[in-house]
C-alpha cells in the first residue's frame, strides 16, 4: 500500500462521518456541503496518484470519472 492509497482511504473515511454529523446538526439532508465535496475530491485525487505511480489499471478511469 502506498501513502497515496492510504490517504485516499483516510479522506473517504473522514468524508462520510463529517457529512452525517453536519446533516444531524442541521436536521436536513439537502445536498452535501462544500467540505464534504472537497474531502471526497482529495480522496479521489490521492487514489488517482496511487494508480498512476504504483498500480496502474483500469480502475483509474473510474476514479477520474468520479472525480469529474
Amino acid at each position: 500500500m502506498s501513502i497515496f492509497e492510504a490517504l485516499m482511504m483516510i479522506f473517504f473515511g473522514a468524508a462520510w462521518p463529517f457529512s452525517i454529523y453536519k446533516s444531524y446538526k442541521s436536521k436536513s439532508n439537502d445536498g452535501k456541503s462544500l467540505w464534504f465535496l472537497l474531502i471526497a475530491l482529495f480522496g479521489y485525487m490521492f487514489g488517482i496518484i496511487h494508480k498512476m505511480l504504483y498500480n496502474y489499471d483500469n480502475v483509474i478511469f473510474m476514479y477520474i470519472f468520479n472525480f469529474i
